[in-house]
């Protein structure tokens, strides 16, 4: 199988050269994702909604790879207020419940100041028949 770069239409993609999503073998790594909704080209203020829209934002890359959210293995959760962490665990449970990555919760600055939350996930293509 060979390496297929998975974009979702940011201009920082290509700024800054990374790609949303990179499907190697059947392993899809997800960059960092934050809350930012580019369908309208907004941040919500509140961690919560920027959780769900992070969450929206991997949902659709992970489809575009041929997985979806309870094919996560590794969730990667960096937050700049180690406060806003707990009000997200309801949101996080919705998404990968199911999945039950392993996971690590990190305290650290983000791109901005606005950003509260930022994600990043690793998901394995899910075995399909005759490809095992």
């Amino acid at each position: 199988m060979t390496r297929r770069l998975i974009s979702s239409g940011s201009r920082f993609e290509d700024e800054i050269g990374y790609s949303r999503a990179v499907v190697d073998g059947d392993t899809v790594f997800v960059s960092g994702t934050t809350g930012y909704d580019y369908a309208s080209m907004t941040l919500a203020p509140d961690v919560v909604a920027q959780c769900e829209q992070c969450f929206r934002n991997i949902d659709a890359a992970l489809r575009q790879a041929g997985a979806t959210p309870d094919d996560v293995v590794r969730a990667t959760f960096i937050l700049p207020d180690r406060t806003d962490w707990p009000p997200c665990w309801p949101v996080v449970k919705r998404w990968l419940g199911n999945a039950r990555p392993a996971a690590t919760m990190l305290v650290a600055g983000l791109q901005s100041p606005e950003m509260k939350i930022e994600i990043e996930v690793t998901a394995r293509l899910p075995r399909r028949e005759g490809n095992i």
